[in-house]
């Protein structure tokens, strides 16, 4: 028999229905069988054959109380499957690539660390930066824009105690990085204009798992001189769009 990598175009119809079923009551809720019969445009009987199968692969489940079905736990099971297969880098690297593209700016993935966020990927901008283009780099986490975004939607706790500052314009306060947290949490971004490092701006948004968690960090970084107030406002709302592109591919659902 001939062997092929390509599934085959034949569909099989109960299979097509058994899909329809699952959407139907996926998108309604609890249902009872009249109703998914009814938006599924498919006979009450054929519904029930079908919710038997499905209930005893545990796909979906029936509530006793009110004789209505709903997605059962295997869905949950299937779905994590997935999602553990997904790795961030994979998914991000197209869109750390076309925000480069748009911008001229480098772009860096970073995940949380366990003092600060660690750069796992990068796409360089026009002009490469040098110490923001190297995997394994740490974003200070009170002092870059990436580290801001670590500590304002992960657990971890503010760093306690006189702070280290990098350049003049480090916040080395407790209180003012308390309150530039809050900030960050509020508006959902953050940015660092040469807290770091003289002469480079950065700002940086999350990315959220399927539970809504931190999964990693977006940033996108240049030279003050090019990337300054007007470049960092125009480059905001594609920084804000890839980070939830990623974040929905990764299985988060905003609404």
């Amino acid at each position: 028999m001939a062997r092929t990598r390509q599934p085959s175009a034949r569909r099989i119809g109960a299979a097509a229905r058994a899909i329809t079923v699952l959407d139907t009551v996926a998108d309604g809720g609890e249902l009872g069988t009249n109703e998914i019969a009814r938006r599924a445009g498919m006979t009450p009987s054929t519904v029930s054959r079908q919710l038997g199968t499905l209930a005893a692969s545990g796909l979906v489940e029936r509530v006793a109380a009110t004789g209505r079905y709903r997605l059962g736990l295997r869905i949950v099971h299937l779905a994590n499957a997935l999602l553990a297969r997904l790795d961030v880098r994979a998914v991000a690297r197209p869109h750390l690539e076309e925000l480069v593209r748009q911008t001229g700016e480098t772009a860096t993935l970073s995940v949380p660390g366990d003092n600060d966020a660690i750069t796992i990927d990068f796409a360089s901008g026009t002009h490469q930066i040098q110490p923001v283009s190297r995997l394994g780099r740490p974003s200070i986490a009170h002092a870059t824009s990436a580290g801001k975004v670590m500590l304002a939607f992960s657990p971890r706790p503010l760093p306690e105690g006189s702070l280290h500052g990098y350049t003049p314009r480090t916040i080395t306060d407790p209180k003012k990085l308390a309150a530039e947290i809050e900030l960050v949490r509020e508006r959902g971004w953050a940015e660092a204009i040469e807290e770091r490092e003289t002469g480079l701006s950065a700002i940086a948004a999350p990315i959220r798992s399927s539970r809504g968690e931190l999964e990693a960090i977006v940033a996108l970084q240049g030279p003050s001189s090019r990337f300054d107030a007007a470049a960092v406002e125009a480059a905001l709302p594609m920084l804000l769009e890839t980070t939830a592109a990623i974040s929905s591919e990764l299985g988060w659902d905003s609404e």
